[in-house]
């Protein structure tokens, strides 16, 4: 296994599929990649954000400019596993993530302003900025089924596959098992493409073939539009 990369820079796109036009795309597919260093993991995902959800409603309204903090795991991890404290920007459509590791416990202390990373880095200290300005807390557990792979050709296309995409709003720690309750339709899946500069001509002409279109999904997105505002919809005036 190689060295964990910690700084990405990348376009995303994200597309839904049913299992049958899955299948269809997989036969096309499968010959131009091959298993990423994460094949197959349960994605669990801690997502941080002020008490009135000011990152994600912002983040749905489509600006230039968005970021957001979450904790991440591949598989349930127990106290002492490693996970990444990552943090996400989009620019202009552009994509980048930075991220440190460390213990699933000592990952919770640093962002609830308990403890100190032991680590002094550019991204340990633009992921301090981001909590002494938005004072986060966890909001909501998102985990999922993933698939991924690389290109056989380029390694730096990544194409990921998430199934039994779930959430929860309580037992907000990653150790806590990957429980929750379904954000999609039974027998839908997000795609996703991660690269660094344009898609191939290969993909790009598979996916129209088969009128696979990119949409804008975001799981915490989806999971805060669908399921959380509800709960504060009457009675609640956000703050700007």
């Amino acid at each position: 296994m190689g060295e964990t990369k910690l700084s990405f820079r990348r376009y995303e796109k994200k597309y839904l599929l049913s299992e049958a036009l899955y299948s269809s795309l997989w036969e096309r597919l499968k010959g131009y990649v091959t298993p990423d260093e994460y094949h197959r993991s349960t994605v669990c995902s801690l997502y941080y954000d002020r008490d009135d959800y000011h990152l994600i409603r912002q983040s749905i309204e489509r600006p230039l400019y968005k970021e957001k903090l979450r904790l991440r795991s591949y598989n349930v991890p127990g106290p002492e596993d490693m996970v990444f404290v990552e943090l996400k920007k989009k620019f202009r459509g552009v994509v980048y993530k930075r991220r440190v590791s460390m213990a699933a416990e000592q990952a919770g202390e640093y962002l609830a302003g308990r403890a100190l990373p032991a680590e002094d880095s550019q991204i340990v200290r633009e992921i301090n900025w981001f909590l002494r300005q938005n004072l986060p807390e966890p909001k909501v557990f998102i985990a999922c089924d993933r698939t991924a792979y690389c290109g056989l050709a380029d390694p730096e296309l990544r194409i990921t596959f998430d199934r039994n995409i779930r959430w929860r709003d309580t037992e907000l720690n990653l150790c806590s098992g990957s429980q929750g309750k379904s954000l999609l339709e039974p027998g839908t899946l997000l795609m996703e493409t991660k690269i660094p500069g344009a898609a191939p001509l290969w993909l790009a002409h598979m996916l129209s073939e088969l009128e696979i279109f990119p949409t804008s999904f975001s799981k915490y997105g989806e999971c805060y539009r669908e399921n959380i505002l509800e709960k504060y919809v009457n009675g609640v005036i956000f703050s700007a």
